[in-house]
Protein backbone atom coordinates (compact mmCIF):
# COMPACT_ATOMS: atom_id res chain seq x y z
CA UNK A 1 0.00 0.00 0.00
CA UNK A 2 1.14 3.53 -0.90
CA UNK A 3 4.05 2.18 -2.92
CA UNK A 4 4.62 3.95 -6.26
CA UNK A 5 3.93 1.47 -9.06
CA UNK A 6 4.43 3.81 -12.01
CA UNK A 7 5.21 7.41 -12.96
CA UNK A 8 3.03 9.49 -15.26
CA UNK A 9 4.67 12.33 -17.12
CA UNK A 10 2.30 15.21 -17.79
CA UNK A 11 2.87 18.52 -19.47
CA UNK A 12 3.60 20.15 -16.12
CA UNK A 13 5.15 17.52 -13.84
CA UNK A 14 5.91 13.86 -13.19
CA UNK A 15 3.25 12.27 -10.97
CA UNK A 16 3.59 8.93 -9.15
CA UNK A 17 0.67 6.47 -9.22
CA UNK A 18 0.50 4.85 -5.78
CA UNK A 19 -1.20 1.60 -4.87
CA UNK A 20 -4.26 2.07 -2.66
CA UNK A 21 -4.14 -1.54 -1.41
CA UNK A 22 -1.51 -4.15 -0.52
CA UNK A 23 -1.04 -7.12 -2.84
CA UNK A 24 0.63 -8.22 -6.04
CA UNK A 25 0.29 -6.62 -9.48
CA UNK A 26 -1.12 -9.31 -11.76
CA UNK A 27 -1.95 -7.16 -14.76
CA UNK A 28 -0.92 -3.79 -16.20
CA UNK A 29 -3.09 -2.08 -18.80
CA UNK A 30 -0.43 0.41 -19.86
CA UNK A 31 3.03 0.02 -21.36
CA UNK A 32 6.08 2.23 -21.02
CA UNK A 33 5.79 5.43 -23.11
CA UNK A 34 2.10 4.78 -23.77
CA UNK A 35 -0.41 7.61 -23.42
CA UNK A 36 -3.06 6.85 -20.80
CA UNK A 37 -6.44 8.47 -20.16
CA UNK A 38 -7.32 9.83 -16.71
CA UNK A 39 -9.99 7.65 -15.12
CA UNK A 40 -9.22 4.49 -17.11
CA UNK A 41 -8.14 1.24 -15.45
CA UNK A 42 -4.38 1.12 -14.94
CA UNK A 43 -3.56 -2.11 -13.08
CA UNK A 44 -5.09 -5.14 -11.38
CA UNK A 45 -3.80 -5.89 -7.87
CA UNK A 46 -4.54 -9.22 -6.18
CA UNK A 47 -4.94 -8.60 -2.45
CA UNK A 48 -4.68 -12.34 -1.70
CA UNK A 49 -1.08 -12.46 -2.92
CA UNK A 50 0.68 -10.75 -0.05
CA UNK A 51 3.84 -11.79 1.70
CA UNK A 52 6.65 -10.57 3.90
CA UNK A 53 8.29 -7.33 2.99
CA UNK A 54 11.65 -9.03 2.41
CA UNK A 55 12.12 -12.64 1.28
CA UNK A 56 15.15 -14.91 1.47
CA UNK A 57 18.02 -13.60 -0.55
CA UNK A 58 18.88 -15.67 -3.60
CA UNK A 59 22.41 -17.07 -3.73
CA UNK A 60 24.71 -14.88 -5.73
CA UNK A 61 26.25 -16.38 -8.82
CA UNK A 62 29.85 -15.40 -9.09
CA UNK A 63 30.97 -14.58 -12.56
CA UNK A 64 34.28 -16.08 -13.67
CA UNK A 65 37.05 -13.59 -13.73
CA UNK A 66 38.33 -12.78 -17.14
CA UNK A 67 41.98 -12.14 -17.63
CA UNK A 68 42.80 -8.66 -18.73
CA UNK A 69 44.10 -8.74 -22.29
CA UNK A 70 47.74 -7.94 -22.59
CA UNK A 71 48.24 -4.74 -24.47
CA UNK A 72 50.99 -4.76 -27.00
CA UNK A 73 52.18 -1.74 -28.88
CA UNK A 74 53.26 -2.47 -32.41
CA UNK A 75 56.19 -0.36 -33.46
CA UNK A 76 57.08 0.12 -37.06
CA UNK A 77 60.81 -0.15 -37.64
CA UNK A 78 62.29 2.20 -40.16
CA UNK A 79 64.78 0.68 -42.36
CA UNK A 80 68.24 1.80 -41.55
CA UNK A 81 70.00 3.53 -44.34
CA UNK A 82 73.23 1.83 -45.25
CA UNK A 83 76.18 4.18 -45.34
CA UNK A 84 77.26 4.97 -48.87
CA UNK A 85 80.85 5.32 -49.89
CA UNK A 86 81.64 7.34 -52.92
CA UNK A 87 84.90 7.41 -54.69
CA UNK A 88 86.00 10.55 -56.38
CA UNK A 89 88.74 10.63 -58.91
CA UNK A 90 91.00 13.09 -57.13
CA UNK A 91 89.62 12.86 -53.54
CA UNK A 92 90.13 10.35 -50.75
CA UNK A 93 87.33 7.93 -49.89
CA UNK A 94 84.89 9.44 -47.36
CA UNK A 95 81.98 7.98 -45.36
CA UNK A 96 78.63 9.75 -44.72
CA UNK A 97 77.14 9.65 -41.21
CA UNK A 98 74.11 7.33 -40.96
CA UNK A 99 70.75 9.13 -41.13
CA UNK A 100 68.90 9.35 -37.78
CA UNK A 101 66.20 6.76 -37.16
CA UNK A 102 62.71 8.40 -37.35
CA UNK A 103 60.66 8.46 -34.15
CA UNK A 104 57.73 6.01 -34.11
CA UNK A 105 54.28 7.62 -34.50
CA UNK A 106 52.43 7.95 -31.19
CA UNK A 107 48.67 7.54 -30.93
CA UNK A 108 46.93 10.83 -30.08
CA UNK A 109 45.57 10.85 -26.49
CA UNK A 110 42.55 12.91 -27.65
CA UNK A 111 39.56 10.83 -28.69
CA UNK A 112 36.94 12.29 -31.01
CA UNK A 113 33.34 11.20 -31.42
CA UNK A 114 31.06 11.68 -34.42
CA UNK A 115 28.11 9.79 -32.97
CA UNK A 116 24.57 11.24 -32.91
CA UNK A 117 22.07 10.40 -30.18
CA UNK A 118 18.31 10.85 -30.35
CA UNK A 119 16.39 11.35 -27.11
CA UNK A 120 12.63 11.59 -26.91
CA UNK A 121 11.27 14.98 -25.84
CA UNK A 122 9.66 14.76 -22.41
CA UNK A 123 6.06 15.85 -22.01
CA UNK A 124 7.28 18.69 -19.79
CA UNK A 125 9.64 19.96 -22.50
CA UNK A 126 7.00 19.53 -25.24
CA UNK A 127 4.47 21.54 -23.25
CA UNK A 128 7.01 24.24 -22.37
CA UNK A 129 8.05 24.59 -26.01
CA UNK A 130 4.45 24.84 -27.18
CA UNK A 131 3.38 27.37 -24.53
CA UNK A 132 6.45 29.59 -24.92
CA UNK A 133 6.01 29.75 -28.67
CA UNK A 134 2.29 30.42 -28.23
CA UNK A 135 3.13 33.31 -25.89
CA UNK A 136 5.47 34.82 -28.49
CA UNK A 137 2.83 34.47 -31.21
CA UNK A 138 -0.06 35.81 -29.09
CA UNK A 139 1.38 38.67 -27.04
CA UNK A 140 2.76 42.02 -28.08
CA UNK A 141 5.64 41.26 -25.75
CA UNK A 142 7.99 43.99 -24.58
CA UNK A 143 10.65 44.09 -21.84
CA UNK A 144 11.67 47.08 -19.72
CA UNK A 145 14.76 47.15 -17.47
CA UNK A 146 15.99 48.84 -14.34
CA UNK A 147 18.83 48.36 -11.89
CA UNK A 148 18.47 47.92 -8.16
CA UNK A 149 20.89 48.72 -5.34
CA UNK A 150 20.71 45.67 -3.04
CA UNK A 151 22.74 47.27 -0.21
CA UNK A 152 19.86 47.88 2.21
CA UNK A 153 18.30 44.47 1.72
CA UNK A 154 21.69 42.74 1.94
CA UNK A 155 22.49 44.52 5.21
CA UNK A 156 19.04 43.75 6.61
CA UNK A 157 19.52 40.07 5.75
CA UNK A 158 22.94 39.99 7.46
CA UNK A 159 21.66 41.69 10.61
CA UNK A 160 18.40 39.81 11.11
CA UNK A 161 18.77 36.42 9.38
CA UNK A 162 19.71 34.57 12.60
CA UNK A 163 16.83 36.10 14.57
CA UNK A 164 14.46 35.38 11.69
CA UNK A 165 15.53 31.72 11.65
CA UNK A 166 15.12 31.35 15.41
CA UNK A 167 11.64 32.87 15.47
CA UNK A 168 10.18 31.48 12.24
CA UNK A 169 12.23 28.35 11.55
CA UNK A 170 12.97 29.51 8.00
CA UNK A 171 15.91 31.25 6.37
CA UNK A 172 15.49 34.84 5.26
CA UNK A 173 16.15 35.21 1.55
CA UNK A 174 15.67 37.87 -1.09
CA UNK A 175 12.68 36.22 -2.75
CA UNK A 176 10.21 37.08 0.02
CA UNK A 177 11.09 40.78 -0.34
CA UNK A 178 10.59 40.65 -4.12
CA UNK A 179 7.25 38.85 -3.69
CA UNK A 180 6.09 41.51 -1.22
CA UNK A 181 7.37 44.32 -3.48
CA UNK A 182 5.58 42.74 -6.46
CA UNK A 183 2.33 42.45 -4.49
CA UNK A 184 2.45 46.14 -3.52
CA UNK A 185 3.24 47.13 -7.11
CA UNK A 186 0.52 44.91 -8.60
CA UNK A 187 -2.02 46.54 -6.30
CA UNK A 188 -0.93 49.95 -7.65
CA UNK A 189 -0.92 48.78 -11.28
CA UNK A 190 -3.64 46.10 -11.53
CA UNK A 191 -3.33 45.72 -15.32
CA UNK A 192 -0.25 43.56 -14.75
CA UNK A 193 -2.40 41.26 -12.61
CA UNK A 194 -5.09 41.02 -15.30
CA UNK A 195 -5.51 39.17 -18.62
CA UNK A 196 -7.23 39.72 -21.95
CA UNK A 197 -10.05 37.25 -22.59
CA UNK A 198 -11.51 37.82 -26.02
CA UNK A 199 -12.90 41.34 -25.99
CA UNK A 200 -12.83 41.64 -22.19
CA UNK A 201 -10.22 42.34 -19.52
CA UNK A 202 -10.33 39.99 -16.53
CA UNK A 203 -9.06 41.67 -13.36
CA UNK A 204 -8.08 39.52 -10.37
CA UNK A 205 -8.79 40.80 -6.86
CA UNK A 206 -6.31 38.25 -5.51
CA UNK A 207 -2.61 37.89 -6.29
CA UNK A 208 -1.31 34.38 -7.01
CA UNK A 209 2.38 34.53 -7.86
CA UNK A 210 4.01 31.74 -9.85
CA UNK A 211 7.60 31.16 -8.73
CA UNK A 212 9.99 29.36 -11.06
CA UNK A 213 11.98 26.65 -9.23
CA UNK A 214 14.46 24.10 -10.53
CA UNK A 215 13.68 20.38 -10.84
CA UNK A 216 15.71 17.49 -12.33
CA UNK A 217 13.64 17.76 -15.53
CA UNK A 218 13.75 21.54 -15.87
CA UNK A 219 12.07 24.58 -14.40
CA UNK A 220 8.61 24.13 -12.91
CA UNK A 221 6.36 26.99 -11.82
CA UNK A 222 4.31 26.28 -8.68
CA UNK A 223 1.97 28.97 -7.40
CA UNK A 224 1.93 30.89 -4.11
CA UNK A 225 -1.77 31.57 -3.47
CA UNK A 226 -3.12 34.83 -2.05
CA UNK A 227 0.27 36.49 -1.67
CA UNK A 228 -1.45 39.71 -0.59
CA UNK A 229 -2.23 37.93 2.70
CA UNK A 230 1.21 36.33 3.26
CA UNK A 231 3.99 37.65 5.47
CA UNK A 232 7.74 37.31 4.90
CA UNK A 233 7.95 34.10 6.95
CA UNK A 234 4.97 32.52 5.16
CA UNK A 235 6.56 33.22 1.78
CA UNK A 236 10.01 31.91 2.76
CA UNK A 237 8.56 28.70 4.22
CA UNK A 238 6.43 28.12 1.13
CA UNK A 239 9.28 28.74 -1.30
CA UNK A 240 11.63 26.49 0.70
CA UNK A 241 9.04 23.71 0.72
CA UNK A 242 8.32 24.07 -3.00
CA UNK A 243 12.03 24.06 -3.87
CA UNK A 244 12.67 20.87 -1.89
CA UNK A 245 9.67 19.08 -3.37
CA UNK A 246 10.58 20.23 -6.88
CA UNK A 247 14.00 18.59 -6.57
CA UNK A 248 12.29 15.40 -5.36
CA UNK A 249 9.68 15.70 -8.15
CA UNK A 250 6.90 15.69 -5.56
CA UNK A 251 4.99 18.83 -6.57
CA UNK A 252 1.35 18.06 -7.31
CA UNK A 253 -0.20 19.08 -10.61
CA UNK A 254 -2.81 21.31 -9.00
CA UNK A 255 -0.05 23.35 -7.34
CA UNK A 256 1.09 24.59 -10.77
CA UNK A 257 -2.31 25.56 -12.12
CA UNK A 258 -3.31 29.21 -12.10
CA UNK A 259 -1.15 32.15 -11.15
CA UNK A 260 -1.70 35.79 -12.05
CA UNK A 261 1.95 36.95 -12.19
CA UNK A 262 5.34 35.22 -12.34
CA UNK A 263 8.76 35.82 -10.76
CA UNK A 264 11.78 34.00 -12.19
CA UNK A 265 15.29 34.23 -10.74
CA UNK A 266 17.97 33.49 -13.30
CA UNK A 267 20.50 35.06 -10.96
CA UNK A 268 20.83 31.81 -8.98
CA UNK A 269 22.40 30.32 -12.13
CA UNK A 270 24.61 33.35 -12.78
CA UNK A 271 22.47 35.24 -15.31
CA UNK A 272 23.40 38.90 -15.61
CA UNK A 273 20.50 40.02 -17.80
CA UNK A 274 17.64 38.38 -19.70
CA UNK A 275 14.27 39.04 -21.35
CA UNK A 276 11.91 36.51 -19.74
CA UNK A 277 8.95 35.16 -21.73
CA UNK A 278 5.49 35.69 -20.23
CA UNK A 279 3.90 32.64 -18.63
CA UNK A 280 0.55 32.05 -20.39
CA UNK A 281 -2.13 33.25 -19.76
CA UNK A 282 -0.62 35.95 -17.53
CA UNK A 283 0.34 39.46 -18.60
CA UNK A 284 3.64 40.03 -16.82
CA UNK A 285 6.79 38.33 -15.52
CA UNK A 286 9.53 39.80 -13.32
CA UNK A 287 13.07 38.58 -13.99
CA UNK A 288 15.71 38.73 -11.23
CA UNK A 289 19.42 38.40 -11.95
CA UNK A 290 22.76 37.95 -10.23
CA UNK A 291 24.03 40.50 -7.71
CA UNK A 292 27.39 42.01 -8.69
CA UNK A 293 29.48 44.72 -7.11
CA UNK A 294 29.57 47.58 -9.61
CA UNK A 295 30.72 51.20 -9.45
CA UNK A 296 27.78 53.55 -9.00
CA UNK A 297 27.44 57.24 -8.24
CA UNK A 298 26.15 57.83 -4.70
CA UNK A 299 25.76 61.53 -4.05
CA UNK A 300 28.88 62.95 -5.70
CA UNK A 301 31.07 59.91 -5.04
CA UNK A 302 31.68 56.68 -6.91
CA UNK A 303 31.18 53.64 -4.70
CA UNK A 304 31.11 49.88 -5.18
CA UNK A 305 27.56 48.67 -4.52
CA UNK A 306 25.86 45.26 -4.88
CA UNK A 307 23.67 45.82 -7.94
CA UNK A 308 21.02 43.69 -9.63
CA UNK A 309 19.41 44.19 -13.02
CA UNK A 310 15.61 43.80 -13.01
CA UNK A 311 13.58 42.93 -16.12
CA UNK A 312 9.83 43.11 -16.62
CA UNK A 313 8.29 41.50 -19.69
CA UNK A 314 4.66 42.48 -20.25
CA UNK A 315 1.80 42.19 -22.72
CA UNK A 316 1.79 45.58 -24.44
CA UNK A 317 -1.77 44.99 -25.72
CA UNK A 318 -3.02 45.39 -22.15
CA UNK A 319 -0.24 47.16 -20.26
CA UNK A 320 0.97 50.60 -21.33
CA UNK A 321 4.69 51.34 -21.29
CA UNK A 322 4.13 53.99 -18.63
CA UNK A 323 2.47 51.46 -16.30
CA UNK A 324 5.19 48.87 -16.88
CA UNK A 325 8.02 51.33 -16.23
CA UNK A 326 6.36 52.70 -13.08
CA UNK A 327 5.64 49.17 -11.82
CA UNK A 328 9.31 48.19 -12.13
CA UNK A 329 10.44 51.50 -10.64
CA UNK A 330 8.14 50.87 -7.66
CA UNK A 331 9.63 47.39 -7.14
CA UNK A 332 13.12 48.90 -7.29
CA UNK A 333 12.32 51.61 -4.72
CA UNK A 334 10.74 49.15 -2.28
CA UNK A 335 13.76 46.82 -2.47
CA UNK A 336 16.21 49.69 -2.06
CA UNK A 337 14.34 50.85 1.05
CA UNK A 338 12.71 47.76 2.67
CA UNK A 339 11.24 49.94 5.46
CA UNK A 340 8.57 51.00 2.95
CA UNK A 341 7.48 47.38 2.65
CA UNK A 342 7.02 47.09 6.40
CA UNK A 343 5.15 50.40 6.65
CA UNK A 344 3.09 49.79 3.49
CA UNK A 345 4.26 53.05 1.91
Amino acid sequence: MDEAIASLETGKATVDIKSTIAGKIVKLYAKVDQTVIVGNDFAVIDEAQTGPAAGAAAPKAEAPKAEAPKAETAKAEAPKAAPKAEKQAEAPQTKKAPSPEPMPLKESPIKFSREVRRVKLSKLRQTAASRLKEAQNTYAMLTTFNECDMSALTNLKKELSEDFLKVHGARLGFMSAFVKASVASLQKFPALNAVIDGKEIVYHDYIDISVAVSSPKGLVVPVLRNCESLGFADIEKSISDLGARAKAEKIALEEMIGGTFTITNGGVFGSMLSTPIINLPQSGILGLHSIKNRPVVVGNKIEARPMMYLALSYDHRLVDGREAVMFLKNVKELIEDPRKLLLDI
